[in-house]
Parts: structure tokens; sequence; C-alpha cells
């Protein structure tokens, strides 16, 4: 699970002075249920920004697992109703709020939140959730960046304080957090082995970091992973499944291994005695919880990777905002992820 998106209260969609008559298309969420309570709104006013906020003219927004999980009202923290989801979007600044210095109308951005929700035409984001999208990078790759890329580098270093050298199994490698884990891992120093679940998304990880790629949908996988580490284990697990993994992973790992748990769709049953034989752990991923220097440190050293050229996010299934529910039911019942999933404006 992405434990991180908006989900505090969200103001209220004032028109703004400037522009008293101009309305956008924007998804809301007036209950918690299935993904057909996404219902598409074609005449809400444009918000307002306030004080050290900016409005941003959205061109593309990611959507996340967790969001699903916000919409079903499963979600521990739950935003009030109605609300409009998302929070990775990408586009270009229509106008600044007071107190905004570092940014200003017409910047290509992409950000990490947002206060009045991402599935829009506008959104209304606080400066410091806001970051500049370089020109290397189309509007459909800003919107994947956000959530996946801070949050694999949180994962990463925050909490598995993986160091060069050392080699990390990332499951799940051909989703939004796995790409960018790949590629961040790659770029650091580490020995990169992925899974993934089809030829296309094996191909995909390889192409994106990974020294090996293994099919988990083979009955021989966990032997395979184990013998390309010459049977002593890897030191770093990010695991995306961990309802399905965990207990597989404590095998896997090496003495002091971590396994980080990004996501999670149930219970699952483990043996503690398994962390005690090699003194390994299990971290658990926030990144609602990252504080402002964390933050800092992820928006410098991926904003490093762009400049460099490998910082470079794998797009995959698009759809219009129209389709915002059937995005919602294939990002969790497809059968193998393949690229970020985004919304088109």
């Amino acid at each position: 699970m992405y434990l991180f998106s908006n989900v505090t209260e969200q103001p209220k969609l004032e028109v703004p002075s400037m522009a008293a008559s101009k309305l956008m298309r924007a998804i809301r969420v007036s209950e918690f249920g299935a993904p057909s309570v996404l219902k598409l709104c074609v005449d809400l006013p444009v918000p307002s920004p306030g004080q050290k906020q900016v409005l941003i003219r959205v061109h593309a927004c990611g959507v996340n697992p967790v969001e699903t999980y916000i919409r079903s009202g499963s979600y521990a923290r739950k935003p009030s109703l109605p609300y409009t989801p998302g929070s990775d979007v990408s586009g270009v600044i229509e106008a600044v709020g007071e107190g905004v210095r570092l940014l200003r109308a017409g910047d290509r951005v992409f950000t990490t939140g947002t206060m009045t929700g991402g599935y829009a035409e506008y959104t209304v984001a606080s400066e410091d959730t806001v970051h500049k999208l370089p020109d290397s990078l189309d509007f459909k790759q800003g919107a994947a960046i956000g959530i996946p890329y801070f949050t694999a580098y949180r994962a990463l270093f925050h909490k598995a304080h993986a160091k060069a050298g050392e080699t990390v199994l990332i499951h799940g490698a051909s989703g939004g957090v796995g790409i960018a884990a790949c590629q961040i891992a790659r770029a650091f120093g580490l020995k990169v082995l992925g899974t993934a679940g089809t030829p296309e998304g094996m191909k995909l990880v390889l192409n994106n970091g990974a020294h090996l790629v293994f099919n988990h949908r083979d009955k021989d996988y966990l032997e395979k992973i184990k013998e390309a580490t010459n049977n002593q284990g890897v030191n770093v697990i990010i695991e995306m499944l961990s309802n399905v993994n965990l207990s597989n992973d404590l095998q896997m790992l090496d003495f002091g291994g971590r396994v980080i748990i990004v996501g999670c769709r149930g219970p699952i049953e483990i043996n503690p005695r398994d962390t005690m034989a090699k003194e390994s752990s299990i971290i658990g991923v926030a990144l609602f919880y990252a504080n402002k220097e964390e933050t800092s440190e992820c928006a410098a050293s991926l904003f490093a990777g762009m400049e460099a050229g490998w910082l470079k996010p794998a797009v995959g299934p698009e759809y219009t905002l129209d389709r915002a529910a059937q995005a919602h039911d294939d990002i969790i019942s497809s059968t193998g992820a393949s690229g970020k999933m985004i919304l088109i404006m």
C-alpha cells in the first residue's frame, strides 16, 4: 500500500474572481464504495490558490493503488466527502497565490500532493509539494514521478539504508514504484534483481535498470533468484505484495537483510524465527511521514537523475478523465503491471 496521498479535508472549490465563469471537469466522490462512485462533473468552478499555493492546469495525473483504497473507504485515513482523488499531477502553473517565491505562472511542474485533487483539469497545490519539470520529460512522464519515485527513494535509502555493492530484489518491478526503484538502485550502484509476471513486464524491467529479471509465475523462480546470488541471498527486498511474498522473502535474505513493505492487500502468516536466523528486519514505508529534510533530499536526488538522464518514467496504460472508474478497476485487477497508469486531461 503506497501510504501517501491527499486525504485531508479539501478546500471548497471557489470560483476565482479573475474568471468568475470559468468551469472545469473533475472527478468527485460523494460516497465511499466501488469504482462506480467516481463521478465525472463537468461544471465545477476552478479553484483559487491561497497563500503559498499555486493553481495548476493539469495535463496528466498518475493513478496509484492507494487511491482505490481511499475510494473504497478501507484506508485508515479518510478524506471528507465529497472529494476529488489524485496527488501526482503534471502541468503548467496558471496562477500563484501570495507568498509564492520559487514558482511563477507558465512553469512546467509536477507534484507530490494537491489540495483540491488531481483528477481534474485544474488543481491547487501547496508550493512545497510542487517541483519543476525539466523539458527533457513530457507531461505524461511528469505524472509518473510523484508517489512512485519518492516512495522508491524513501524505501531504498531512508528505510533500507541500501549501499552501493549490495543486492536488491524488487518484487513487482514492472509497476510505477518498481520501475522507479530499478532506475534509482542501478544509478546508486546496487545489483538489481526484479520480478514481473509477463514477458512484456520482464522486458520493461530489464530496460529500466535491472541486471536480472525473473517471472514470478514460474514455479521455481525463487530457486533461480537464490542461484543468482550464489545461494547467499539478497540484502534488500522492496516488496509490493507482502501478503503473498513476505514469508518467502524472509527465506531469500542474506544475514542482516531487510524487507521493505511498500504494498499489501491483506494478512499473511510468517514464522518470526525466520527473522532470528539471519537477524533480518521487516520495515514498513509510508511516504506520508517523510519530514521536510527527507523530502528535500528525495527531490534533490531525483532532480539530479532527471538532469543526468537516468530518471525516465515508464508510462503505462492511459485513460481519459471519464474513464477513471475503469482505471481504478484495472490497477487492482490487472494480471501484470507495465509502467505507470495515468489519466489524461
